[in-house]
């Protein structure tokens, strides 16, 4: 993932709104929810909703998905994982993880080797 990418993503969800709508979607699985689902349950209008999914839109972190005269709206968990995985990448500076960071960040054979005791 580009740092030009990564700016855009983490700019988009750099926003209360945006931040509840994205996880709204994460929540929702890959079926997501229409805008009018959306707006109820945050609780604000469907112009300002429009103006929060264009901005996740431009970010490429949600995708549309017409059905008739509704769009369901879901969230790209392949650029999620990307995103995650960027700014986790070199996480404890190649050394083995603290079971403390590792749940967060390290892949599941670094982190076991974290747990393990050395043998002599």
């Amino acid at each position: 993932m580009d740092t030009t990418t990564v700016i855009t993503v983490l700019n988009a969800l750099a926003h209360e709104r945006r931040l509840e709508v994205f996880r709204l979607l994460v929540q929702a699985g890959p079926e997501g929810r229409t805008a009018g689902t959306l707006s109820g349950e945050l609780g604000i209008s469907p112009s300002a909703l429009s103006f929060h999914l264009k901005d996740l839109l431009r970010a490429d972190l949600i995708h549309p998905r017409h059905e008739g005269r509704q769009i369901f709206y879901s969230a790209r968990y392949e650029l999620m994982s990307q995103l995650i995985g960027y700014l986790t990448e070199n996480c404890c500076g190649g050394n083995p993880c603290s079971p403390i960071i590792a749940p967060a960040c390290c892949t599941e054979e670094k982190a076991l080797s974290a747990t393990s005791p050395t043998k002599a």
